[in-house]
This record gives C-alpha cells, structure tokens and sequence, in this order.
C-alpha cells in the first residue's frame, strides 16, 4: 500500500532461528513510563552477574506488605487492572535483555574472546532462569509448554552452554578450541530456538487472555484497554501479529464491531485490525467473518462517526495492498465494491483533516490496482473534481504522503478515455506540473521517496494523458516541455531518482511525438532521437560529468 502510515508499522519481525538480531527495541518504545521507574526497572534487569548468582537467579518479587515493591513490578499502575499489560512488558523486557546476550555470545565465539563467551553465557543462563522464575509466577504456565517441556530443556540447554565455555577458558589447544567453537554455536542456536519458541508461546497465552477480556467482558473500559495492548503488541511486527491473528483476535474485534452498545471502540478495534491484517492469516480471519460487509457497513452508515469511517477505510487498505501474494479474500471485497467506493471517496471530500483523507485515498488508490470497474465508478462519482479540488485545500491534502495517493488514483484513471476531458476541466494539468515539482520539506528518507513517487506517478499520468492532443497542446503551452527537460537533466530536481527520470523521458517523447516542434535542436538530440535506454544513461552520468 502507498500509505505510510499502513506501511511501516510491520516492517520488521523476530526471527524465529536466532534471537541474536530480535529487533525488540521496538516493543520496548511502546513502553511509556516515568525516567526514574525506567531506571529502578532497568537495574533489576541488569543485575551483576555475581549478585544474581548469590540470590540463585530468583527475581525481585512483589513483596505483598510493599507499596514500593509493587510500584516497580506494575509499572505505576494497579496490577489488578494491568495484569496483562504488566505480563506482557515483564517477558518482552526480560526476551530484550535475553536476545541481547546471545547476539553478544554469537559475536563474542566467532571472534574467539573465550573469557567473554563465558561471562556472556553465565549471564544469559541466570536471565533466562529469572525470566522463566518471574513469568511462572506471575502466571501460571501455558499447558503448551508444560506439555513439551519447553522450560526444562531450555534451562538445561543454558547450564550446558556454561558448563562447555567454562572448558574453554582452561586450554590452549587450537585444535580443541575449533571444534569447541563449533559445539558451541550448535549449542547456542539451540537455545534461541527454545527460547524464541518459549516467548512465542507466553505470548499467546498473555494473547488469549486479552481476547478472553474482548470476548467476555461488558466493561468498555476493560475492553478497551485489552485492545490497546493488542494494538501494541501489533507494532512490534508480522511474527507476533501472526500469533495474534492465530488466536482469533480478528474475529473477537469484528464483534465489538457489530454492537451497538460498543460504538466508541468501532475505531480503536478497526485499528488493532488494520495491523493485524499486515499478515495473510489475518485478512484469512477477516474473510471468514465476514469483516468486508461488516466494513461496509460501517462506512456506509451515516452515523458512524468520522474516527470509525477512517478505521474502517484503513483496513480497507491494508487488505487491498498490492503487497499480498493472496488475493482470495478480493472475491467477496467485490461484492461489495461498489458501496465502498462510494462511501470512501465520500470521506475523501469531507474529511476533516489529513489522516482521514490519506486513509480513505489510500484505501481509494489500492482499489484501483486490482478492478478497471473501480475507476469507472470513480468517473461516475466525479472524482477527479474532488481529488483536485482536495489538493488545495491544505487541511486535507498537507503531506507527500496524501499527493502520493492522489496522483497514484489519477494515474490509474488515466488509462480511461474520459478522464482526459475531466482533467482539462478541472485545470488538472496545472496541478500535476506542481506535483511534478515535489520537494520533501525534510531529511526524513521515507519523505523524499514519497516526493519521489508523487513526481514519477505524475510524469506517468500526464505521458498517458497527452495521448488526447488537447492535453498534449494543454500540458506544452504550460511549460510542461521545460519543466520535463530539468528534471531529466538535473537529478537534485528529481530527487536523484532514477524512475523519476524514466517516467519523465516517457513524458517528453510523448509530447514530442505529438508536437516535434515544442522541443529544440539539441534536447531532441540528447533526449527524444536515442534510444530511451541511451538518454537514460546520458541523463542519470550528467552529475558525474559536470564534475
């Protein structure tokens, strides 16, 4: 999806071979709390080793007569109305700490730092003793694992590893060190397996008692907060939404979604669903109850407040996305096609502020990849008039991000005869000679390729436009023939994109079959009689030979 917004939140997942490269920082930027509570909880995690060993690996526990005692576990919070959320920060704090040293040991052994290797191990062994010891307490352990054992085998996995590098430290042998190097890392890649498998599975216990909390409790309050933390968790990419999507999440937040009596979560729960449905076995959960009526429904229903109508078209995006290899669930998304399209370009022209219009478009651009019919509705719904018209309004229309999904629906409309005469009328030319001359407002990479896309796709809709000869005409007397030129031959114009300088030599020539005489002697030489691969090459060296 073009969307920014629909695209970064699952851009990374855990590994499930190795811990050593789990990205969990992001998990720990979720969690929000005072400095001072970070840092009392962070010197729990980070105990010396020597003080954990005399303690025999037992965590600080919640010490019953204890206000302060508590304070630290819960976070600041009450642990009777955080118990999941306390839970889930406790093992994804502890699966850090965990993660971090074993991508330390794997370093540590290929480079033969014997006496590091041993202190790593001796560490890790005492946090994955205090992680099971904490997590048992505070929970009682999942059948799963107390089926296969996981726990046992892991913490025996973790004294053996100790025990093998403790070997090392007392020879010299290279030849005793190279195979030990080599039991070691079979050794350490089986306890980030056991490990990653363990957290995988306490996940999805703290995850079913979460949507136990949807499914069973009348409380708004509770449900809500139950689907905050599963919004949260989402964040932390496709592995765990995957899990989450696998115990039945979708299918308890589509019956929030169908009651009445919960339409001030409608929003919050269609957001938790657009994340999940990153991943196919959430749009499969989708699918099997039915959620594209459900969204249609409510986009459709003129009660529905704007927060829930946005929600709802950011599923929508999220399960049109090009990105998805299957496209199963696309045959009911047809059925009721028509009413969603209709309902989002609807909220395109009402929206309220940028978010609202950048979901509904997003949604509006993903449908018109996939179904020629799309377009024809939009057509009929006058949408060219209401996505121009929306471009200068800087409340709706105030990033990259937005153009992006503008011009990538007026790119698509542009393959029918009709939009032509449409964007005449509506001065669309002039609007994409200014898209065409995007600039990022700052450093941020994810903004420049945005400018990138608005400037390709623009290129891209005004070359198929100009095949109408009044276009063609339209687009030459508004400079749109020097305006191509400058982009081709200076790459900090086209934000040194080179599908921005394809798509622009497309345009030129376009326009130059139609009107030779708008381009001069030698911009025809270079740019118009070679080969479109010669001119590309010419255009994407010019930097260097100016040099």
């Amino acid at each position: 999806m073009a969307s920014e917004r629909m695209s970064t939140p699952h851009s990374s997942s855990r590994q499930s071979s190795s811990l050593s490269s789990s990205p969990m920082s992001t998990r720990m930027q979720s969690l929000q709390v005072d400095s001072v509570q970070r840092w009392m909880e962070d010197l729990r995690y980070m105990t010396e080793v020597e003080c954990m060993c005399v303690l025999q690996a037992k965590p600080i526990g919640v010490e019953e007569d204890s206000q302060q005692g508590e304070l630290i576990v819960t976070s600041g919070v009450g642990a009777g109305d955080h118990v999941a959320r306390n839970n889930l920060q406790t093992l994804l704090r502890r699966a850090l700490v965990v993660s971090t040293e074993l991508g330390k040991m794997f370093q540590r052994l290929e480079k033969g730092r014997w006496q590091r290797v041993h202190s790593t191990a001796v560490r890790a062994n005492c946090h994955v003793r205090s992680l099971v010891h904490e997590y048992s307490t505070a929970r009682s352990t999942p059948p799963e694992m107390q089926k296969v054992k996981y726990e046992k085998s892991l913490l025996e996995k973790c004294m053996e590893l100790t025990n093998i590098t403790e070997r090392c430290l007392h020879t010299d042998d290279e030849f005793f060190l190279k195979s030990m190097r080599e039991a070691i890392h079979e050794i350490l890649t089986d306890v980030s397996d056991s490990f990653s498998n363990m957290i995988d599975m306490a996940l999805a216990n703290e995850i079913r008692v979460l949507i136990k909390q949807i499914e069973s409790s009348d409380s708004v309050h509770t449900i809500g907060s139950a689907i905050s933390n599963l919004l949260s968790l989402t964040q932390d990419g496709p592995q765990l939404c995957s899990i989450i999507a696998k115990e039945g999440a979708v299918v308890a937040l589509f019956k929030i979604c169908r009651q009445d009596r919960f339409r001030d979560l409608y929003a919050h729960a269609l957001r938790t669903v657009a994340s999940i449905c990153c991943v196919e076995e959430g749009i499969n959960q989708l699918d099997k109850v039915d959620g594209i009526l459900c969204l249609a429904d409510i986009l459709t229903d003129d009660s529905s407040v704007e927060a829930a109508r946005a929600e709802a078209a950011a599923v929508v995006a999220q399960i049109t996305s090009p990105h998805h290899t299957s496209t199963q669930h696309l045959a009911s998304f047809l059925e009721s096609m028509h009413d969603i399209v209709t309902a989002l370009i609807k909220l395109c022209e009402t929206a309220s502020c940028g978010e609202v219009f950048l979901l509904a478009s997003a949604a509006l651009a993903n449908i018109t990849f996939f179904d020629s019919m799309a377009c024809e509705i939009l057509l009929q719904l006058n949408a060219i008039h209401i996505l121009l018209q929306a471009c200068k309004d800087r409340q709706r229309v105030d990033t990259p991000y937005s153009k992006d999904q503008v011009v990538t629906i007026l790119a698509n409309l542009s393959v029918l005869e009709p939009c032509a005469s449409e964007v005449l009328q509506e001065q669309g030319i002039e609007r994409l000679l200014l898209l065409l001359g995007e600039k990022p407002s700052s450093p941020s990479p994810s903004e420049g390729a945005a400018c990138e896309r608005v400037q390709q796709k623009a290129a891209v809709t005004l070359a198929r436009l100009s095949r109408d000869p009044d276009v063609a005409q339209t687009a030459i007397q508004l400079k749109a023939v020097p305006c191509l030129i400058e982009l081709c031959r200076s790459p900090t114009e086209r934000n040194n994109s080179d599908s921005v300088l394809v798509a622009c030599l497309a345009a030129l020539r376009r326009l130059a079959a139609g009107c030779p005489d708008s381009i001069e002697a030698a911009d025809h030489q270079q740019l118009i009689k070679p080969r479109l691969v010669d001119s590309f090459l010419l255009c994407s060296n010019m930097e260097e030979s100016f040099v």
